[in-house]
């Protein structure tokens, strides 16, 4: 039987869910969102994405597989998680297994969270929760431990949380093997991105999100993923414009569908409660070609406002919102979704082949 500290997670609307702790003991507060998908909580928590934010996962049972092996390769990549350390700020789960088993697993995900001081809350109900951020939006909250004053309520979205989360300094990887040079603008990249690109042959030049990467030799760019409000990258989007005057292909994945379209003019809203799962469908544009693809992002671009140069690519079938862009001329495109799909769909991973395409035969 086990003997967990009680904690409470309490929105901004004034709503209280008791229920107890696992992982660190500590309050925390964010931004409250919910993720739909069965598995990946490792991957997901380890997704520079979520920094700010207090996930919630809807599938009821968590934890029974425990946490894979946190090593890392000869690049410094991470083998199986999605960057070196815990981004997400909590972690709310219906019910918590403390019992674990997979043959790849090495701790438990409450021992994991204690070594990172990360919290984590079981035992609420993580259905009515949900509802509630679906019908009212996603909300500011705080868990605490006995005192509502441990914590203070803040809106994550308020900072640039891609300044938190990006490399500090320039990072090559393949360096020597691949043929063509790639800038990676850090906004908060996966891993898994890095390894999909280093798989097709290409040296990759990791920048921090707002390096002015024109002073560098490279043959194509590419921006990823990344936490926050998009509003607040204002530097990178000016790198980002300059570099559309040249033929080299832009990719962007995530945050960088988002860029990509502020540097071409577009504009960005936030969504209700946003996309955070493995199972969003959406269309290519002028086709009947529909993909599953996985998610977490909390802005969408405004297909209105793309210039007369620029294109609506992919479309979420669920909403009606902007899952990608492309130029009508030049080699540039980005995807809302997550084509790398670490612990989710695989779909879509031909992003990259196309990309590939575009650098070795420009």
């Amino acid at each position: 039987m086990q003997n967990e500290r009680t904690a409470t997670l309490i929105l901004d609307d004034g709503s209280e869910f008791q229920g107890f702790c696992f992982g660190y003991e500590r309050p925390v507060a964010g931004e409250v969102v919910f993720n739909t998908a069965m598995t990946g909580y490792p991957e997901s928590l380890t997704d520079p994405s979520y920094a700010g934010q207090l996930m919630l996962l809807t599938c009821p049972l968590i934890g029974n597989y425990g946490v894979p092996d946190r090593s890392l390769r000869a690049d410094g990549l991470s083998v199986f998680m999605e960057s070196e350390r815990i981004h997400a700020d909590a972690i709310i789960v219906s019910d918590y297994s403390h019992d674990y088993s997979h043959w790849n697993a090495v701790s438990s995900l409450s021992e994991w969270l204690n070594s990172e001081q990360i919290p984590g809350l079981y035992g609420v109900d993580t259905r009515s929760i949900t509802k509630l951020l679906r019908e009212k939006g996603s909300m500011k909250g705080k868990i605490i431990l006995d005192d509502p004053a441990e914590a203070d309520f803040y809106d994550p979205n308020a900072i640039n949380q891609v300044a938190r989360v990006s490399c500090r300094e320039i990072i090559t990887y393949g360096e020597g093997s691949g043929k063509k040079k790639i800038v990676l603008l850090d906004c908060g990249v996966k891993h898994n991105i890095i390894r999909c690109l280093l798989k097709r042959g290409l040296t990759v030049i990791r920048t921090p999100w707002d390096c002015d990467f024109h002073t560098l030799d490279y043959d194509a760019l590419f921006i990823s993923n990344g936490p926050g409000d998009p509003d607040t990258c204002d530097v990178a989007v000016q790198h980002i414009r300059r570099a559309l005057p040249d033929s080299k292909p832009i990719c962007g994945i995530c945050m960088g569908n988002q860029l990509l379209a502020k540097a071409g003019g577009a504009s960005i809203y936030k969504l209700k409660y946003g996309h955070r799962s493995h199972n969003q469908p959406v269309r290519m544009v002028g086709t009947n070609r529909c993909f599953i693809t996985s998610q977490n992002h909390g802005y969408a671009v405004d297909s209105h406002t793309l210039g007369a140069d620029w294109e609506a690519l992919f479309v979420n079938m669920n909403d009606d919102t902007n899952e990608g862009i492309r130029h009508k001329t030049k080699p540039f495109f980005s995807a809302q979704f997550h084509p790398e799909a670490c612990s989710g769909p695989t779909d879509t991973e031909f992003i990259f082949d196309k990309f590939a395409e575009m650098v070795f035969n420009q």
